[in-house]
């Protein structure tokens, strides 16, 4: 049976090895530096040319501090004349986005790594086939032991699980947080808009929930008041029995009378 192949057969004949690694890992560091300038050029102080017009509405809007001849010409051209309108600038300073950052500085080289192991795998798959045979030594099966099953579960990890796991952990970081912003912000502006509406909701539950206190107030005082009347009548019918037993017992002998 013929060898199976390697990663490595791919490379022969090449005089240095290291020179694929050294290629590998300056590529990985221009990927990571360029990340890094395209997370950096999203932060600082950014500013915005608005056009207003009379209404206050933003008519127009262009990043920058001023607007060129050609801008000024086009928007002529679409709404008017420009002194019709107000011109401002609006200024901001944007913190740098980290979370996007680590998780483009992580996820994007291992998903890379990832997708050319895949393709390489493919390749030497259809060229040289695959190997189904089970090399797992005897002794250790899965049904031997907990241990061996256990030892069974390490073996079958491989890297693809572990760069999977980590690009869903670096997706989670960055999309989760994101989600949830959009939903609280999402949310407050559709109580805002519609905040009388959340106003009568909120005070009906809140009727609502007082009326439920009330009546399990109302039910407690009451099956309280019926265990009190029921212990009355029973202490009633206590009394009753005890005055009857006590009606059946004969009466005192009366002293004999001296003659």
């Amino acid at each position: 049976m013929a060898p199976k192949a390697r990663l490595l057969d791919l490379f022969e004949g090449t005089r240095n090895q290291k020179v694929i690694l050294t290629i590998s890992v300056l590529i990985v560091l221009v990927l990571e530096v360029l990340i890094y300038l395209a997370a950096a050029s999203q932060s600082g102080q950014k500013s915005r040319v608005l056009v207003l017009d009379d209404n206050g509405a933003t008519v127009y809007e262009t990043p920058g501090t001023t607007l060129t001849s050609y801008e000024k010409l086009a928007f002529e051209n679409t709404f008017g004349p420009l002194k019709a309108y107000r011109v401002q600038v609006h200024t901001e300073n944007l913190p740098f986005p980290f979370r996007a950052w680590s998780s483009a500085a992580v996820g994007i080289p291992i998903g890379l790594i990832l997708l050319v192991v895949f393709l390489v795998r493919c390749y030497l798959s259809l060229v040289y086939g695959d190997d189904d045979k089970d090399l797992r030594p005897a002794g250790f099966g899965a049904d031997d032991s907990r241990f061996g099953s256990i030892l069974s579960l390490f073996r079958h990890i491989s890297i693809f699980h572990v760069g999977l796991l980590v690009v869903l952990a670096v997706l989670l970081f960055w999309i989760v947080p994101n989600f949830l912003g959009d939903i609280a912000r999402v949310g407050m502006s559709t109580i805002l808009e519609f905040k009388w509406f959340f106003m009568a909701a909120a005070v009906f539950l809140a009727a609502l929930i007082v009326w439920v206190i009330y009546l399990r107030y109302k039910i407690s005082r009451q099956m309280l008041k019926n265990q009190a009347d029921l212990e009355k009548y029973r202490l009633k019918i206590e009394l009753l029995e005890y005055k009857k037993s006590q009606a059946m017992l004969p009466g005192p002998v009366n002293e004999a009378r001296e003659p």
